[in-house]
Parts: C-alpha cells; sequence; structure tokens
C-alpha cells in the first residue's frame, strides 16, 4: 500500500516540477525579465529577478499545499493582491509588446494620438471589473 502511495508522490512531484519549470523557462525564453530590466534599467538584477520569480512559485505552491496561518493576514491579503495584480499585468502587457501586438494594431487602426486614452480605459475597466467582481462575492 505505501509503495502505490510512494508511486504517486514522486509522479506528481515530478509533473509539478516539469509544468513550473515549463512556465518560468516560458517566461525567462520570451524575454519577459530582460524586458522588465531594460525598462526600470536595472540590468544587473536580472539574477535576482529571476531568483525572485523562481522562489515566488516555490512559495505559492507551498502555501498553496501547507495552509499557513499569517500573523496580520487580513492586512497583507490587499498587499499581496496588488503586488500580485502588477505582476500578472506587467507580465501581460511586455507579452503583448514582445509579441507586436500593439504596434501592428495601432499601425493598422491609426490609432496614435488616443493610445494614452485607450491605456487608461483598459485600466479603468478591469479596475472597476475586479471591484464589481469581488464586492459581489464572486470572488
Amino acid at each position: 500500500m505505501w509503495i502505490k502511495q510512494m508511486i504517486l508522490v514522486v509522479l506528481g512531484l515530478s509533473a509539478g516540477v516539469a509544468a513550473a519549470g515549463g512556465l518560468f523557462s516560458f517566461i525567462v525564453g520570451l524575454g519577459v525579465v530582460s524586458e522588465f530590466a531594460d525598462r526600470t534599467h536595472t540590468g544587473d538584477c536580472v539574477l535576482l529577478y529571476e531568483e525572485a520569480i523562481a522562489l515566488g512559485g516555490i512559495f505559492g505552491n507551498l502555501f498553496y499545499l501547507f495552509p499557513v496561518t499569517i500573523p496580520y493576514g487580513q492586512i497583507f491579503v490587499p498587499i499581496f493582491g496588488v503586488f500580485g495584480g502588477i505582476f500578472v499585468g506587467c507580465w501581460a502587457m511586455t507579452l503583448a509588446e514582445i509579441l507586436n501586438i500593439f504596434p501592428i494594431f495601432i499601425r493598422r487602426v491609426k490609432l496614435l494620438r488616443a493610445i494614452p486614452y485607450i491605456i487608461a480605459g483598459i485600466a479603468f475597466g478591469k479596475g472597476i471589473g475586479s471591484l464589481i467582481y469581488f464586492w459581489k462575492g464572486w470572488g
């Protein structure tokens, strides 16, 4: 009986490591980390960024698997949410920019003057949609 459990543990850990490694290599391979470093003029910290992303994934999985009670957690949850949202938003925008989605779209539709308003509209719409989602209790 315990051999079957050990095999399941090994298979589960192997699949998790493979999936996480694929995601992290996808992030690094697309140049998201180097793009962040280029935009912020902190190219000497690229290894630190990569280590922070890997540690964030590791600790996120550990906290998911083993529920940890954090003192004053209600204070830290909104802060964590803000930083998590910033990360996901920056990742999505960098991915879209790397794939040259915006320059092609802007050239085709000829929207040169409206770019700041479009970006602000996307940000406000995303924020209001998130507020409605969590205010209604769906989240």
